[in-house]
């Protein structure tokens, strides 16, 4: 939902008195909570995208739970999981990074402690300050002092120490990795580059004098100029959003006849950008280069997306998780600060446990992760916890409690500590 616990349990209240009512309420939902205080379910899967589109479990909760087939009922009855961590990493005091008086919007002259080469999540309800905090201070000043931004402006503060420890900062928020049909998982990640590459050093390519740039849909040459590679034809629409239809000379294929003659294994390289990331793993396990940012794209839960699947087509999440997966293909330094602004927000518990093992190896190389969340699953395996409240707008503002989740908990104002308890218990 993207809602605090609270907020959360205040949005139920509302479908329930609509349902009363006598309204019939749908809700496309993953929160725990929603799941488990919903009349009927229906669960759809088994996996995502080509592996799902099968109505697998419906009924009530406990229906779902006792199918053994549902994924989600797997989660709900505790036989699957995210669990607490052992050990968490320890806080080191002479690696930290502070940021004093930060003052914006609401923020009421905040002095953040940030400990470096943790996983830090950022929590509060809705309206308390976290991303003015983070977002709207942290990550001007971060930017402009290490990544060489100059139109970034930071929001009131008296001054940051500390980010001399670091190297770089990365911002992975849920906008999306583009705006038209042309933008994919490919172009964005860098895999096309080395793709084009291969097709442009086969034999038949070669003899024909075809460059990489014979394989690009950007340029004159390879590509449909009925279409210019997109694929797709733009009818402009005079009072509704403009729609896309296939294009009639190409069929979506983006290229011309001679560019698809030529084959890679058999394949041209419309039939590759239109493989699963699952299948091309394991069609370019032979090929390094390509092979590396496919497995981080497996990595992060992406392995159902298409190669060539348009940007506008992939939601925010996934979106997001395309972002990570750049990064994480880069080469490593142990010295970046990554940002990321509620990353959970509509995906499955599933999902959200591939993520984490994602956030915990950045963690584990000696990269600070800083997370603004309101998932609890992914709040109890923080090792540093920064609250914000104790309610929203001008009742907010404050950091009421930092610590290990453990701390946190015993913090009476803390909205969050009161909704962690139970989890930290069951363990």
């Amino acid at each position: 939902i993207g809602l605090h616990q609270r907020d959360n349990d205040r949005l139920l209240k509302t479908l329930f008195h609509l349902r009363d009512l006598g309204n019939t309420v749908i809700v496309v939902e993953h929160d725990e909570d929603a799941i488990r205080s919903a009349d009927h379910l229906i669960d759809i899967g088994p996996g995502a995208g080509v592996h799902g589109g099968q109505i697998i479990a419906q009924g009530t909760p406990a229906e779902v739970m006792s199918n053994p087939s549902s994924v989600t009922g797997q989660y709900l009855t505790g036989d699957k999981g995210i669990r607490v961590p052992e050990s968490r990493t320890a806080y080191n005091k002479d690696k930290v990074l502070t940021l004093k008086g930060a003052s914006g919007n609401n923020l009421n002259n905040v002095d953040l402690t940030l400990p470096l080469g943790l996983m830090t999540c950022v929590t509060g309800v809705s309206g308390s300050g976290k991303s003015t905090l983070i977002n709207r201070t942290l990550y001007p000043l971060a930017a402009t002092a290490l990544n060489s931004a100059t139109t970034l402006k930071a929001s009131p503060h008296k001054g940051i120490t500390g980010l001399k420890q670091l190297d770089k900062v990365v911002d992975i928020d849920q906008s999306p990795i583009g705006r038209t049909p042309r933008s994919n998982p490919a172009t964005y990640t860098g895999i096309f580059t080395p793709l084009r590459e291969l097709f442009s050093g086969t034999q038949e390519a070669r003899s024909r004098g075809y460059k990489p740039g014979r394989f690009s849909f950007n340029v004159k040459g390879g590509r449909c100029e009925a279409c210019q590679g997109d694929g797709v034809i733009k009818v402009e629409m005079h009072f509704l959003a403009d729609i896309y239809v296939p294009c009639d000379v190409c069929k979506g294929k983006r290229y011309n006849r001679e560019t698809l003659d030529i084959r890679y294994k058999g394949k041209n390289i419309h039939e590759v950008l239109d493989m699963t990331v699952e299948e091309a793993r394991e069609f370019f396990d032979a090929i390094p280069a390509v092979a590396r940012k496919l497995q981080t794209l497996m990595d992060v839960g992406l392995s159902y997306i298409r190669l060539g699947q348009s940007a506008t087509t992939l939601s925010g999440g996934e979106a997001q998780r395309v972002k990570l997966a750049k990064e994480l293909s880069k080469r490593d330094t142990g010295n970046t600060l990554y940002i990321l602004d509620e990353p959970t927000t509509g995906l499955h518990f599933y999902d959200i446990e591939q993520l984490l093992v994602v956030l915990h190896r950045l963690r584990d190389h000696g990269n600070t992760v800083v997370v603004i969340e309101h998932n609890l699953d992914v709040i109890k395996t923080a090792d540093w916890i920064v609250d914000l409240g104790p309610e929203g707008g001008s009742k907010g503002g404050y950091i009421i409690a930092e610590g290990t989740p453990e701390d946190v908990v015993k913090v009476d104002a803390s909205h969050t500590g009161r909704s962690l308890k139970p989890l930290l218990e069951r363990g």
